[in-house]
């Protein structure tokens, strides 16, 4: 039977780590299909939107409040590149704006507040857990040669990312953390993330000043997006309820 005290803890550990793999499915569901649609082979879409994913989710859920401002300021940027340019958009030069608004209000930030370099320690190691996910991934799918579905996709990747990033984390991020610097560690961040939303709403944005073939496209993404989210959700929180029973516990998360 669990204690009060190891059931509040399980409980936790499905909530946080569901809801981080939601957004982390949600995000490489899009960036996948939209790699695919440009053109790029069958491995690199799977490695470098797992990357990404990886990269963006950890800075929310390890440096919130850098995150959320980053996201803030890709939101507002992104709304006044198109109140300015219209529909007439140009995808590079509104992620580009963006993420400069973002390092800049990443910096305000920064002033404000007297931090260090964790937050870009922990985005980093997303992203190398992104990246050996992925390329340990898209090696496993090119050995046995079978096509999944994104929901199941999206659950092993997560919960591949899930498991590199907690294990990884107590060595690593402190090892990193002695020689980045700490005044770009905030403006870093926010403006990566900046960039992932400014693309997101780019691109769903554009869909409705297409024609009728690049809109149908758009909708293939779209439509992958909640298959996504739920694998993400279901990988999440299954890592992370096998982590907790292994002794990588939530709670003592620094």
């Amino acid at each position: 039977m669990f204690t009060k005290d190891q059931l509040t803890a399980v409980v936790m550990t499905l909530f946080v780590w569901g809801f981080a793999g939601a957004l982390f499915g949600a995000l490489f569901a899009g960036l996948y299909q939209v790699l695919q649609l440009l053109g790029f082979s069958v491995w690199q879409p799977l490695i470098i939107a797992a990357a990404l994913a990886a990269m963006t989710t950890s800075a929310f859920y390890s440096a919130m409040p850098v995150a959320l401002v980053g996201a803030m300021a890709g939101v507002l940027a992104s709304i006044s590149y198109l109140i300015v340019i219209g529909q007439d958009i140009e995808l590079l030069t509104m992620i580009v704006a963006a993420g400069v608004f973002g390092m800049m209000t990443g910096g305000f930030y920064a002033w404000m507040v007297a931090g260090s370099s964790q937050s870009l320690a922990e985005a980093l190691t997303g992203l190398s857990s992104g990246l050996l996910a992925g390329i340990v991934l898209a090696l496993l799918l090119a050995f046995t040669g079978k096509h999944i579905s994104m929901f199941a996709l999206a659950a092993g990747i997560v919960a591949i990312v899930g498991s590199l990033f907690q294990i990884s984390e107590r060595w690593l991020v402190v090892r990193s953390m002695a020689w980045l610097p700490s005044e770009l560690s905030a403006p870093i961040v926010a403006g990566l993330v900046a960039a992932v939303v400014g693309a997101s709403i780019g691109i769903m944005d554009g869909a409705t000043a297409l024609n009728t073939e690049a809109q149908d496209m758009i909708g293939l993404v779209l439509r992958e997006v909640p298959n996504g989210l739920w694998g993400g959700l279901c990988g999440g929180a299954f890592a992370g309820l096998v982590l907790e029973l292994l002794g990588f516990r939530l709670e003592d998360r620094q």
